[in-house]
């Protein structure tokens, strides 16, 4: 092609910062779709060392390889759940059947006055309002199950796309880096190159903390349902550890699969009856979920991808609030990340070396810095010695 065709440097910068703006622009508008394909990308980015491990370990193609770990990881995530399904269904009817009956003696004890000694206590109004919450998810309006089963369907949807999504990241990761970096000037691939792999491995020491705080939490808690007697604690010690995964809502059905254990079965040694037990089981879980949320993960998710731990905690709190689950899940590494993006562009803007020499990182020492040859150094030590 004739240089005559080629855009000038100024309408090139015109129009990649139209195309950027377009970009930010659709990322803000259609930000359910922008944060299902982060999932996606999130999911994918987790399978693919897998992947890697098989094309390196066992000689395999990377289309064999995909599709192993996808398909392995598609039957732990759907089939394991849905073969498990009616093992729990009995289980979790007679706990729904014992909540129920628990609902309706307690309305009934408050809808009479309630005395203690010489003080007598009015609390209709709270049996009253028991009752009509029972009654709400008993008899459920038809709008609210029509809205629910919208809602429902659009799950069952978006988690389509995003299975969909994470195969095609899969079967093109290795293509969509090496597209990524063909954008990169040939003078700068190199610092680009080196950016990506410390964003990299702070992605990875984030895992490896994810995986350090399973194994914690789950440990706690089995040995603290062990020493209260609770029957499954080794199942519901590893429930807790997986589940403490997914901020807000692992925590939640973790504490109701051990009230529940604790409600139909009680304890083997405590002299409660179950609902005391299941009423202990829920303080013990509080206080021990509140101790791994405000310490624990901080103190590893900040060593992990060396930040303070009071900046961890705020940050997770600050994305709980603002983006849910998603947000909490991914704000840590996501801080981190930016963190190295943000430095080695201030070190570009002010004219520094790309990276700080005192990482060990850099890519050639300084001539300044260089060790002197082995043969001067004898040729000095002769002469001294002279």
């Amino acid at each position: 092609m004739s240089e005559t065709n080629q855009w000038s440097l100024t309408f090139r910068y015109v129009a990649g910062i139209l195309l950027l703006a377009a970009f930010v622009a659709f990322a803000f508008y259609a930000g359910e779709v922008v944060r299902n394909f982060v999932i996606a990308g999130f999911v994918a980015y987790l399978l693919n060392p897998a992947v890697d491990f098989l094309r390196t370990r066992f000689n395999m193609k990377h289309p064999a390889a995909v599709n192993v770990v996808f398909f392995s990881a598609l039957i732990l995530l759907v089939g394991v759940p849905a073969a498990m399904t009616p093992i729990f269904y009995d289980e979790a009817r007679i706990v729904a059947e014992d909540l129920l009956d628990l609902s309706r003696q307690l309305a009934a004890t408050l809808s009479k006055p309630v005395q203690f000694g010489s003080l007598v206590f009015h609390l209709e109004g709270w049996g009253r309002s028991l009752t009509e919450l029972e009654n709400a998810f008993l008899t459920p309006l038809p709008e609210e199950f029509l809205s629910l089963l919208e809602t429902t369907s659009v799950g069952v949807l978006w988690f389509l796309v995003i299975i969909v999504s994470v195969y095609l990241l899969l079967m093109h990761w290795h293509e969509m880096r090496v597209n990524l970096f063909s954008f990169v000037l040939p003078p700068y691939r190199a610092e680009v190159d080196e950016l990506y792999r410390r964003v990299k491995n702070i992605w990875m020491a984030y895992l490896r903390g994810q995986i350090v705080l399973m194994l914690v939490v789950g440990v706690i808690f089995t040995v603290v349902w062990l020493i209260m007697g609770i029957p499954g604690a080794l199942v519901l010690g590893m429930a807790a550890g997986l589940f403490t995964l997914v901020p807000d809502v692992g925590p939640f059905l973790a504490v109701i699969l051990a009230a529940g254990v604790a409600l139909l079965e009680g304890s083997t040694w405590i002299p409660l009856s179950n609902f005391w037990v299941a009423g202990i089981v829920v303080a013990v879980y509080l206080v021990l979920i509140s101790i791994k949320n405000v310490f624990l993960r901080p103190l590893i998710m900040g060593r992990s991808v060396h930040m303070n731990e009071g900046v961890v905690f705020i940050v997770i709190i600050v994305a709980t609030i603002l983006e849910g689950i998603l947000g909490a899940l991914l704000v840590v590494p996501v801080v981190a990340s930016l963190t190295v993006i943000i430095r080695y562009l201030r070190r570009k803007i002010l004219g520094l070396p790309a990276f700080a020499e005192d990482d060990g990182l850099q890519f050639i020492a300084p001539p300044e810095q260089t060790s002197p040859p082995k043969r001067g150094r004898l040729k000095l030590r002769k002469a001294k010695g002279q």
